[in-house]
């Protein structure tokens, strides 16, 4: 039997002397996981999400105007470290930063092929919207389908429960 280890670690906002490493990190990702990014895996990209204040919190992209209240989450597991948890913890994170913001509904885009990153994204409490056929394109020019998932975030301890934090605050049993 495996023996499975936590490691230890640091959520914090993106600072100047993360940005080659975070430009690294992003141009190396597979060609499925550059779905998530939307913009170009670039200087000037992480440049600007280091300059933004609220802009790229915990992943956490709010819509403008008619759509302030909807934000989008977008994250992405290095190979080495999925399979562990940290992704669940990462968007489990994110919804808790949606609620810090004040937001009411959280969407994250994961191509269809994905059912792993789906499941994962189903067992938090995000369900699914729609389905866009032949909605992302390839390098190769290959189409892929796209699914939408949403998650209604509530306000106060049922939303820490719903997180799986409410252990955090007496609560509850943290999952």
């Amino acid at each position: 039997m495996a023996e499975h280890t936590q490691q230890l670690i640091e959520l914090r906002r993106l600072t100047a002397e993360d940005a080659e490493p975070t430009t690294r990190f992003l141009q190396n990702l597979p060609e499925g996981d550059l779905t998530f990014l939307k913009e170009p895996a670039d200087d000037d990209t992480v440049n600007r999400w280091i300059a933004d204040d609220r802009t790229y919190q915990w992943s956490i992209f709010p819509g403008a105007l008619w759509s302030s209240h909807v934000a989008e989450l977008r994250l992405v597991v290095g190979e080495p470290f999925r399979r562990q948890g940290l992704g669940r913890r990462l968007a489990r994170h994110g919804l808790a930063e949606a609620l810090r913001l004040g937001l009411r509904k959280v969407m994250v885009e994961v191509v269809a092929d994905k059912e792993g990153d789906i499941a994962m994204f189903e067992a938090i409490g995000f369900e699914a919207e729609a389905l866009l056929r032949d909605q992302i394109c390839d390098r190769d020019g290959n189409v892929h389908d796209l699914v939408l998932l949403s998650h209604e975030v509530e306000t106060g301890a049922s939303a820490l429960e719903a997180l799986g934090l409410a252990g955090a605050v007496g609560l509850g049993e943290a999952q």
